[in-house]
């Protein structure tokens, strides 16, 4: 992964290297976090990538449950609960997954209320015999979530009576004590546990990201190496060698000049649920207080052709970090005698270097548009460059958070909406 921001920025390097100073003794703090190790600290999540207890319990629950014949894995949860996982799925298997037939397990993400995607569900469960064709996963940090709880149940109601022994192909990832871990003791199924101080937005190097992948033939071991490596240089390496630190002290430093939107504007289609990773990420992590700043996910080129225009000619009021990668997969031409001749310059071109052309054409755009930028050049879309992607950002926020002065490990406002729809069921 290569990380730029040197001449598009549009932060003047003093202040910018005031900022990256001013997180020194946070950056202490976090080494401190490391090597202590555990599970104490709000930062704590920092730690899960190298806790090797973690990835044998999460192996071991996956030797116990993966069957050769498992078709899909059905994945039970909302916001932090799935939101990762899908990230890397999708940039690994599921955006291609609808035109590969032949290509198991896959995976389904149930998360909000939605009676059409049930009664879909239910037509493809009905078509299995066997239970070793299905894996259930409900996620629920405090096994409680409204949405996660009524999809599960819908789920095993549509099971039980078909599959015998349903209760062995579930497994529940909570807290230890919360009411789904105890429901799962009283009910004979399997339980993985989370750490009490990692919340959701963190969790994806926890049992909530690493059980469903590693069912799914993911490395997880590769997973947590590169995320370890990552770790260390965001939280050890100075000023702008150390892309976590210097992510955050721009995002913040345009935020003062009104730049209150962060665009992550991704050249990968597959890669567009990672972009919806980081908006949760940043939206419960920096939003509070009174501030923050509000992410976006744009895709290249379609996005162009959509908001394109907004984003080049409207309101300076956004940060953008260009996201692609170096080499993509097998090379597609344009035949060199095309059918229609309508482009010519496209005759006998890669489609990658059709794409690499839009995105040298993209940039030059914003820079006669004074507009600033950053860019993060995946070498290829791979486990190990995800696991250095996912843990740069979950560093980089933490800088972030301690720049606006906020908590950023809570998300005290997510409970109005869930404590007044508890209240209207209740009535209903």
């Amino acid at each position: 992964m290569q990380f730029t921001f040197q001449k598009t920025s549009r932060v003047d390097e003093q202040e910018l290297t005031k900022t990256i100073e001013s997180l020194s003794d946070y950056q202490s703090h976090l080494q401190e976090v490391i090597a202590k190790g555990g599970y104490d600290s709000d930062e704590a999540s920092i730690n899960l990538p190298s806790d090797n207890e973690l990835i044998e319990s999460v192996m071991q629950m996956t030797g116990k449950k993966k069957s050769p014949n498992l078709k899909y894995i059905i994945v039970i949860g909302i916001g932090g609960s799935n939101l990762g996982t899908k990230a890397i799925y999708d940039a690994l298997y599921g955006y291609y997954d609808v035109m590969r037939n032949d290509r198991f397990p896959k995976m389904i993400f149930l998360d909000t209320q939605d009676a059409d995607v049930l009664s879909n569900l239910f037509s493809l469960l009905s078509s299995l015999s066997d239970p070793n064709e299905i894996l259930i996963n409900a996620i629920s940090k405090s096994g409680s979530t409204t949405e996660t709880v009524a999809n599960f149940e819908v789920v095993f109601d549509m099971l039980k009576s078909r599959l015998s022994s349903i209760a062995d192909r579930i497994v529940f990832t909570t807290n230890v004590g919360s009411k789904l871990h105890k429901a799962g003791n009283n009910n004979g199924i399997d339980v993985l546990n989370l750490p009490e101080k990692v919340g959701g937005r963190y969790s994806i190097f926890s049992a909530v990201g690493l059980f469903p992948l590693a069912l799914l033939g993911i490395d997880i071991e590769e997973l947590m190496t590169n995320a370890v490596n990552m770790r260390y240089i965001c939280v050890n390496s100075p000023s702008v060698e150390n892309p976590a630190l210097v992510s955050a002290s721009i995002l913040f430093a345009q935020s003062k000049q009104g730049k209150n939107i962060h665009d992550n504007f991704i050249f990968a289609p597959q890669l567009e649920s990672m972009g919806k990773w980081y908006r949760q990420l940043m939206g419960e992590s920096i939003g509070k207080d009174g501030k923050g700043i509000t992410p976006t996910v744009s895709i290249g080129s379609t996005d162009l052709h959509s908001v394109g225009q907004l984003y080049l000619g409207g309101p300076k009021d956004k940060t953008t970090t260009f996201i692609y990668t170096q080499h993509g997969g097998k090379e597609v031409i344009v035949p060199q005698q095309t059918h229609l001749g309508l482009i010519e310059m496209i005759q006998g071109k890669s489609i990658s270097s059709l794409m690499r052309a839009i995105i040298q054409g993209t940039k030059l755009a914003y820079e006669k548009q004074e507009l600033p930028y950053m860019e993060i050049v995946l070498e290829s879309i791979s486990v190990a460059e995800i696991a250095t992607f996912m843990q740069f950002k979950m560093v980089e926020m933490m800088y972030l958070g301690k720049l606006f002065g906020v908590n950023t490990f809570d998300q005290p406002h997510v409970e109005l909406y869930k404590t007044e729809t508890k209240r209207i069921l209740e009535e209903s």
